[in-house]
């Protein structure tokens, strides 16, 4: 489990399939590769931003405090043995909460001079590009540092009323657009 008054500090955009696969070449060379994974993300009705997540070595359950889309966000995450995940939804179901959507996702993991960076495919939803750190709570001036990272990179960062669109727009088509 994460420690917690960990405050995750991202910052992202939407990317092309070729920006993506520069990016990934950028990364091959310049950053040190952690990893691929395949993920289903199953979000939670409810109050609060509830997910669980199967991915190709581990399942999780966790919360993330605050708006989706915000900057930073407070994180707790536990961990959980992947063939546990089904029971993990169905424990939810019983306690009331639904699926509201699904995300299948495939990541690439780098640590790039101590920043990790994901580069994402997500089936109907498109590439994107978060470039993320894990601090400690009143640290979240490290945004603009992020921010400056990915300029670097020739990438400007989507608005968060974009990722809002789109995140509704998915939210309320997900089943079409997975198919």
């Amino acid at each position: 489990m994460k420690e917690l008054n960990v405050i995750e500090i991202e910052a992202r955009s939407f990317i092309t399939e070729e920006q993506f696969n520069q990016l990934l070449d950028y990364m091959k060379q310049n950053a040190k590769f952690l990893g691929e994974d395949n993920q289903i993300s199953y979000y939670f009705s409810g109050p609060t931003d509830l997910r669980i997540q199967k991915c190709d070595t581990y399942a999780k359950l966790w919360l993330k405090k605050g708006k989706i889309h915000d900057k930073h966000r407070e994180e707790i995450e536990i961990k959980f043995d992947r063939e546990d995940f089904d029971k993990l939804e169905k424990l939810l179901n019983v306690l009331g909460y639904e699926v509201e959507i699904k995300w299948f996702r495939d990541r690439k993991r780098f640590n790039w001079n101590g920043i990790k960076v994901t580069l994402d495919y997500t089936k109907g939803y498109g590439y994107i590009i978060e470039l993320e750190k894990l601090v400690s709570r009143g640290e979240e001036k490290i945004y603009r540092q992020l921010e400056d990272k990915l300029k670097s990179l020739g990438i400007e960062i989507t608005p968060k009323e974009v990722f809002g669109k789109k995140f509704n727009h998915y939210k309320k088509n997900w089943r079409s657009l997975t198919s």
